[in-house]
């Protein structure tokens, strides 16, 4: 392991935690999103990653959930058919906030490693002096 693995490795778990932390703030924002029944529905994020030889994650790209979502009765909307459906996305609000509880523990986490690391590199080069 090299002088500065850890910190590549926090850093690589800083970016992709990060990176699902946006995608779930985007999918929460639009968890009540409402379309006509001839359009599909929204599309919920999933990120997708790797490891990477030696350490680390790469993010390799960016899911999206089932486009036909959930057909809904509610006459009362605009945007209802003849039939008074409307689309839904495919997505549960309990999960997404389970996964933004974890996503943002992992970058709490990477974000601790990221500072101890720092902190003994620091303490490692004040003794050279």
């Amino acid at each position: 392991m090299g002088a500065f693995d850890a910190l590549n490795i926090a850093g690589s778990g800083l970016g992709a935690h990060q990176t699902w932390l946006d995608t779930l703030a985007y999918n929460l924002a639009n968890v009540n999103t409402v379309r006509s029944t001839s359009q599909t529905a929204f599309q919920a994020q999933m990120v997708m990653t790797q490891a990477v030889p030696g350490g680390g994650v790469d993010v390799t790209g960016i899911a999206l959930s089932d486009p036909e979502g959930v057909v809904v009765n509610n006459p009362d909307h605009p945007l209802a058919d003849a039939d008074g459906n409307v689309r839904m996305p495919a997505m549960d609000m309990a999960s997404q906030m389970s996964q933004l509880i974890m996503a943002q523990r992992g970058f709490q986490a990477s974000s601790q490693v990221t500072k101890y690391a720092q902190e003994t590199y620091t303490a490692a080069l004040g003794i050279g002096r």
